[in-house]
């Protein structure tokens, strides 16, 4: 029997944080609810799809390619984690509290930011990596990761919705918890934060990012001494490129 194709893949995108800490910068990372279906339990970078209002929004950033991407990426860190990222001025904490209730309400992105006096710095993302899988039966996301500060003295608030919880913490604190059982990391997170877990400061990591193609990850399997492993190609940035299938957790 032929096996099925992948399904489409859903645009997406997703913001890794940046704060700076006394030792390595820490990193923010949100607990998904237990009921969703993609990656329910799991910790994973503030994200979501790319909507067909991010992409009209798109359309006034020409000189960004992956505008659209860039735009789902600021508003879902607004809405799931309350952080103004990529937006000009920097709002109020009341600005960012009523655009942040306008965007659960369903107001369009482009409307909320008009209502709040905000425009998009695109500027201020930077391309990371971009992670398209291929496997079937599963859903899947081609979704783009981009690099980011966060502001100084800025609040996050879980939304408690897909969410449940949020934490700042070093990408080797969360790797180590995950090795010790009280966490859940799925693969893409786990490569990610273990080639995060290279800087010691936000501009290691964009220099680091600047200097490797953003071309899609796609993880493949490969025995290796006769054992199955999810692995990923050697020449993207990446310090640990291979993990036994019995050990990977996909999604």
């Amino acid at each position: 029997m032929t096996d099925p194709a992948p399904q489409q893949p859903i645009p997406a995108a997703t913001l890794v944080v940046f704060r700076e800490a006394a030792g390595p910068p820490e990193l923010l990372m949100v607990e998904r609810s237990k009921t969703m279906v993609f990656a329910g339990g799991a910790m994973v970078f503030p994200g979501g799809r790319i909507d067909p209002e991010d992409r009209q929004l798109a359309t006034l950033h020409p000189t960004y390619a992956d505008a659209a991407a860039r735009i789902a990426a600021i508003r879902e860190t607004v809405e799931e984690a309350g952080l103004a990222i990529g937006l000009s001025p920097l709002p109020t904490r009341e600005t960012l509290a009523e655009l942040r209730r306008r965007l659960h309400a369903g107001t369009p992105f482009g409307q909320a930011l008009d209502a709040a006096g905000l425009v998009l710095d695109l500027a201020q993302l930077t391309p990371f990596a971009r992670w398209l899988p291929a496997h079937a039966h599963m859903r899947i996301f081609d979704t783009l990761f981009f690099l980011a500060r966060a502001p100084e003295a800025a609040v996050a608030t879980v939304d408690r919705t897909e969410n449940v919880r949020l934490t700042w913490t070093t990408a080797r604190a969360l790797l180590d918890e995950a090795d010790n059982g009280r966490a859940t990391i799925i693969y893409p997170t786990r490569r990610n934060l273990e080639r995060l877990a290279l800087f010691a400061s936000f501009e290691e990591a964009v220099t680091q990012a600047k200097a490797h193609p953003i071309r899609p990850v796609t993880p493949f399997i490969e025995a290796r001494d006769g054992v199955d492993h999810l692995c990923i190609p050697s020449d993207l940035g990446y310090p640990v490129t291979s993990e036994p299938m019995t050990g990977a957790i996909r999604g």
